[in-house]
């Protein structure tokens, strides 16, 4: 059984509530839910967090390490302005996937550089909140049988 951590950044709380026609109905319980039936079915674990402090997304990235198999974020806005998450990531050895509930490319141009995809070996951007299921399952699918 492996341990993915599925992180989350800036007003993602506000899920369901905050721009609808963006980012859709369902919340941040909705994604969740769905992340933990994803990672039970095939027997594993995920420890689940939103936070709109950039320290404490650093300090989950930092607790991940030598513990997950890999990171599922959503940086929020801070995708376009924390080196400091960006170096946090650098410093964990497994996999990260990193994504966006809309598609960052065609909104406002200050948001289609993302200091977080210079890590990620992948990024998920305009699938809603399915995305969060297509990056947990890659990563499981990655695990050793």
């Amino acid at each position: 059984m492996s341990l993915f951590f599925v992180l989350n950044g800036p007003n993602l709380n506000l899920l369901g509530q905050r721009q609808p026609e963006i980012y859709g109905r369902e919340t941040l319980s909705d994604v969740e839910a769905a992340c933990r039936d994803i990672a039970a079915a095939a027997g594993h674990e995920i420890f689940f967090a939103q936070s709109n402090r950039e320290y404490e997304l650093i300090d989950w990235i930092h607790e991940a390490r030598g513990k997950a198999a890999g990171i599922v974020i959503n940086p929020g806005a801070f995708t376009h302005t924390s080196i400091a998450i960006l170096d946090a990531l650098n410093a964990f050895e497994a996999p990260v996937i990193e994504v966006h509930i809309s598609n960052i490319h065609k909104r406002e141009v200050f948001r289609h550089h993302s200091y977080v995809s210079t890590r990620a070996e992948g990024v998920i951007a305009g699938l809603g909140i399915e995305g969060y299921g297509v990056a947990l399952r890659y990563l499981i699918g990655r695990e050793p049988r």
